[in-house]
């Protein structure tokens, strides 16, 4: 049942201008598909999945919260500022930024890392540096080292599940 909510939301989610553009020949010519913004495309995404859901509570649907995790996203991908030491079984990873950075440090690096933990059985810590937050990774040190402190953050197929239960104002930590 899931899926055919997904691939009705999907499918629903383009415009429909896009899906009835024909050419003069007669034949169906492809609409655009992209968004323009990668933020705005997974927020139109939820925003599908909640349309075509009949069970969406919509008193308890926050956009504005999915919106909030995504700008955390976008600052800690490309404003934080990382460096690694490496460790015998692994790799300390310490991530700094501006203060509006440092916010989102704070809040999606501790949040994954149990996730990571879970994804890989590799020993996942962090600990509070007051400037910044640290990441410490003990596991296959090569592919620790090779994906580096974003490609970590990364693993986990949980992000998509977590942007959905924040939109419909559930716990996004599951």
């Amino acid at each position: 049942m899931r899926l055919v909510a997904l691939l009705l939301a999907l499918s629903l989610s383009g415009p429909v201008a896009a899906q009835h553009n024909h050419s003069a020949t007669g034949h169906a010519m492809p609409g655009p598909q992209e968004t323009g913004q990668s933020a705005f495309a997974a927020m139109a995404e939820i925003v599908a999945l909640l349309r075509a859901d009949p069970d969406t509570d919509w008193a308890k649907v926050d956009i504005a919260a999915l919106r909030r995790h995504l700008v955390d996203m976008e600052l800690l991908t490309m404003e934080a500022e990382v460096t690694r030491s490496v460790r015998p079984a692994g790799i300390r990873f310490e991530i700094r930024g501006a203060p509006r950075v440092l916010e989102a440090i704070r809040v999606m690096v501790p949040a994954h890392a149990p996730f990571l933990a879970a994804e890989t059985g590799w020993e996942v810590t962090t600990e509070d540096l007051g400037d910044g937050v640290a990441l410490l990774v003990d596991g296959d040190s090569d592919q620790i080292q090779g994906l580096g402190f974003f490609g970590l953050m990364t693993i986990g197929a949980h992000h998509q599940e977590h942007h959905l239960m924040m939109a419909k104002g559930a716990p996004p930590h599951h």
